[in-house]
Parts: structure tokens; sequence; C-alpha cells
């Protein structure tokens, strides 16, 4: 290394003012004649990635198929790029694992459900960035979540992430071994999307820590769960206990999800929208039109983002 050089760390993020080019640390793939991205349905023989993705700057991920074709929908809207009401096609239609839209620089894609689904499609989708020769993209994760303290409908911006024990790293198991990944999360982006939200001034946006855990039910400390081995009591010790540890949602991807943007060089947020109030209840009890109207929250705030650092540029 070259003298008066500062090693950079795997999790460091590269300088604001340096242009951020997808890495990817893995030497394998050089070797290889062809990357085929089998749950994406995609190949680097198969299909153009510059050409066909070479220009995104931006891509949001979310759980749900539909939900991500609405937000598409949506954010060609905002941008003026054609009529949201027409249909857009599935470029991983070939596939049912994930969805993909594809609308001027913005990528939305689904994610399904849980640590193991995104991680999945991360991978894939840092590769499809990478063959791309994609740079300065800015990853979004938009969902749903419980919220701890804070009334349903709010939009938690994450802080950082933590596990279900409120450290803040994910744990991956590599050839039988622990490996351990920060969590961390752009702040200067989380600061900007905080801003806009000021902006837009519909609804209650905080910044905060997200819990990420591997289980809807007991893992979030549910009472309703078709296995349960504590008491309310201990449920409600656990959750303040999160509360006072900085912690205001509870949700299932962010920590692989800041995890592996770090290592990829990524800026990246989290962006969900709360159902309700884990202080006051389990059960989802809000009807389908609120829920629908909480849902649209993260997508109005993101696209708004995205509207805004376009016209900037």
């Amino acid at each position: 290394m070259a003298p008066g050089r500062v090693k950079k760390t795997e999790n460091e993020q590269p300088s604001s003012i340096e242009k951020k080019s997808i890495e990817v640390p893995n030497p394998h793939l050089e070797k290889m004649k062809e990357d085929i991205l089998y749950h994406f349905d995609l190949g680097t023989n198969s299909h153009d990635f510059p050409a066909l993705f070479g220009d995104v700057k931006f891509v949001c991920v979310g759980g749900s198929p539909s939900r991500m074709k609405a937000f598409a929908q949506y954010i060609t809207g905002e941008l003026n790029l054609g009529d949201p009401k027409e249909d857009i096609p599935n470029i991983c239609a070939g596939t049912d694992r994930y969805a993909m839209y594809k609308v001027g620089p913005v990528l939305s894609i689904s994610h399904g459900m849980g640590i193991p689904s995104i991680s999945i499609m991360l991978h894939e989708l840092i590769k499809l960035l990478y063959h791309s020769k994609c740079c300065d993209v800015t990853v979004v994760r938009i969902g749903t979540s419980g919220g701890i303290g804070i009334e349903p409908g709010s939009v938690v911006i994450t802080s950082q992430s933590v596990n279900p024990t409120f450290e803040p790293q994910f744990e991956q198991i590599v050839l039988g071994k622990t490996v351990i990944r920060s969590t961390k999360l752009d702040a200067e982006l989380a600061q900007e999307l905080i801003q806009c939200s000021h902006e837009i001034n519909e609804f209650n946006t905080v910044i905060g820590k997200t819990m990420c855990t591997l289980d809807f039910y007991e893992g979030q400390a549910r009472l309703d769960g078709a296995i349960c081995s504590y008491t309310e009591e201990e449920k409600m010790q656990y959750l303040k206990a999160a509360y006072d540890a900085g912690i205001r949602n509870i949700e299932m991807e962010s920590s692989v999800f800041a995890a592996m943007c770090n290592i990829s060089g990524l800026r990246a947020a989290v962006v969900c929208v709360t159902l309700l109030n884990r202080l006051e209840g389990d059960q989802i009890s809000s009807t389908h039109d609120v829920l629908v109207e909480y849902q649209q929250r993260p997508q109005k705030l993101v696209g708004y983002f995205i509207k805004k650092s376009l016209m900037k540029k």
C-alpha cells in the first residue's frame, strides 16, 4: 500500500465526493464464463446488462410483488415517464421468486419475507448492478413494520438495524464459522429523507433504530402465535427495554440489507411504516383501506426524495 494511504475496511462507505462504484468482493466471479442470476431469470450471456440497467441510480425494494409494482406505477407518474395506470412489464416474469420493474433510472424489486429471501435477492441485485457498470446508486427498502411506542401510520427511517439482543450487527454463518458484519446505515441519507418528510408534511416520521428478527411471532414477542413460552409481563418488559434502547420498530430484513449494502459500497436506507403500536397489542386490526393508505406513505416519501434528487442533478 502506498505511503499516506489508509486501507479501507469491508464496511466503510466511499467518500460522498467520490464516484461510488459497485464493489463485489468475490474474486471467483471474474473466472466465470457466464453469471446466471437464477432467481431473476437473467444471465450475462443472454442479456446486455449495461444496456438494460446501466442508467439505474435508485433501487427500491420491498416484500410484496404487488406493492413494488404499485410503486413502479407511482414513480412513473411522479417522474412524468408515462401513464401510471398503464401496465409495466415484470423483468423477472420467467421466475416466480421475485418481481422487478424498471422506470427510467429507478428499479423496483420485491424481496419476499425474511432475511433468507432478501439476502438471495440482494446477492443477485448487487451482481446485476456490478455487471451493468452502475455507479452512484442509492438503495432503499420500503416496507411495513410493527412500531414500538409510536402511533400507527408513523414512518420510521432506520438509523441502525439491531438484532433481537439490541446489538448493531448481523451474524452470517460461513463455512461453519460466525462472521459478524456492521448494520450501520447512511446517516446523511437518513437526514435527507427526514427533510423530505418535513417538506411533504403529511404524516409523522422519525429516525430510530430498527430491530430485525428471524420470526414474526416469538421472535417479536407476540402472544398470539401457535407457540408462546413467556408471560405478558415478560413481553412488555422486553418491548419497553427495546424502546429505551432507541428502537422504534420491528421487521425482518433490515440487518442483512444494511450489512450487504455496506460491503458493496451502496448508499442505503430503510423506510418502513408502522401498522400498529406493539406496546398496545399484537394483532393488526386496522381496516384494509387504512392499511393501504399507511403502505403508501413510504412510497410517497421515497418517491419525493427520488424526484428531488433527480431535479438537483
